[in-house]
């Protein structure tokens, strides 16, 4: 139980006096620090230092602050099951990919990963070799033979590879309300020489939600909602660091212009025609689509090593107080 105070009521904590624009920020700070917890004692410290110097900095008006609680407020609203307005907001400030980027780095020679996007599920279905991911009528046919390996080549055998995309429409399964099931949506496994097939079909360039309160901002700031053709993947195995990523059509009209900054260069693909040979193979047509891909994944232990790296020299590079706790994160310094 919390220690008690006078008349069982709660300790009152540090005083706080001289209350003034110049002593908020370090007020606020102080009566946020009540607790051992170093890690949230850092993010606290920093999200209220950031808030109170953006609202000095800009001036903030009451109305303005006032439009920005009602903003938050309709995100809110919009969110459901299976949408989630705030990662929307997070996607088009670009924060969701640089929060990817800062906990998964990656070595040159591996894949690189790219944000997660509000469409995925966790519904979707382990498929058989041979079998496509999306049902009849919802696109043009393509093949993927992946390959996944280590970035020295090695293959990785029995790693999940959840692959998700749009239909012809621009529409994912779950912007139907008629969904009954997973549609363009499934699971495969490597082989034994880290090689795995998946037919689905060529993916297009589609607008984000934009019906809600973040459309609405994006239309006030003069931005389109659109995304480049796309197919998201996320590869899994134990003991290798999880790479969430996306493979992105080179050419797309918006391939530069991505509503969610998900497009690195790396990414980009360009599809083939599959030909006699392999439609023959896969029992499909030779006009169909055809894309090859080679993944290169890391392991945790490598990937903690990358991060620890980093965060290091982030805390050399800050000039504060600080330590990495037992995950690699820094936090801060205990008090003497």
């Amino acid at each position: 139980m919390p220690a008690q105070h006078n008349n069982g009521h709660p300790p009152l904590g540090p005083k706080v006096t001289d209350m003034s624009d110049e002593t908020i920020t370090e007020n606020t700070i102080l009566v946020n620090s009540q607790h051992k917890n170093m890690r949230l004692l850092f993010i606290l410290q920093k999200l209220v230092q950031h808030l109170h110097d953006f609202a000095k900095e800009t001036r903030l008006t009451t109305e303005e602050w006032g439009e920005g609680i009602k903003f938050l407020t309709e995100c809110g609203k919009m969110c459901s099951d299976i949408r989630q307005e705030f990662v929307l907001l997070s996607d088009v400030l670009g924060l969701s990919v640089l929060v990817d980027s800062i906990s998964h780095p990656k070595p040159a020679n591996a894949t690189v990963g790219t944000l997660l996007g509000p469409f995925h599920t966790h519904d979707a279905e382990v498929i058989h070799e041979g079998d496509s991911i999306c049902s009849e009528g919802k696109g043009e046919p393509l093949l993927i033979e992946g390959l996944l390996t280590d970035p020295e080549g090695k293959p990785i055998a029995d790693a999940t590879v959840d692959i998700w995309h749009c239909d012809a429409n621009g529409f994912y399964d779950t912007q139907y309300t008629n969904r009954e099931g997973p549609d363009m949506r499934g699971i495969v496994t490597t082989a034994d020489d880290g090689s795995f097939m998946i037919k689905c079909t060529r993916p297009v360039a589609y607008p984000i939600p934009h019906d809600g309160p973040v459309g609405k901002l994006l239309k006030t700031i003069n931005r389109h909602p659109y995304r480049p053709a796309h197919l998201h993947f996320i590869i899994e195995k134990p003991g290798y660091d999880q790479l969430i990523t996306a493979l992105y059509a080179k050419g797309d009209p918006y391939e530069t212009s991505d509503a969610v900054f998900g497009v690195k260069s790396p990414l980009l693909f360009e599809l083939d025609k599959l030909g006699e040979e392999k439609a023959k193979k896969y029992d499909m047509n030779p006009n169909d689509w055809y894309l090859k891909w080679h993944f290169k994944i890391i392991t945790e232990e490598e990937s903690k090593k990358l991060v620890i790296k980093k965060n290091t020299e982030a805390i050399k590079n800050s000039g504060e107080n600080l330590v990495l706790n037992s995950n690699g994160l820094p936090e801060a310094a205990p008090l003497d």
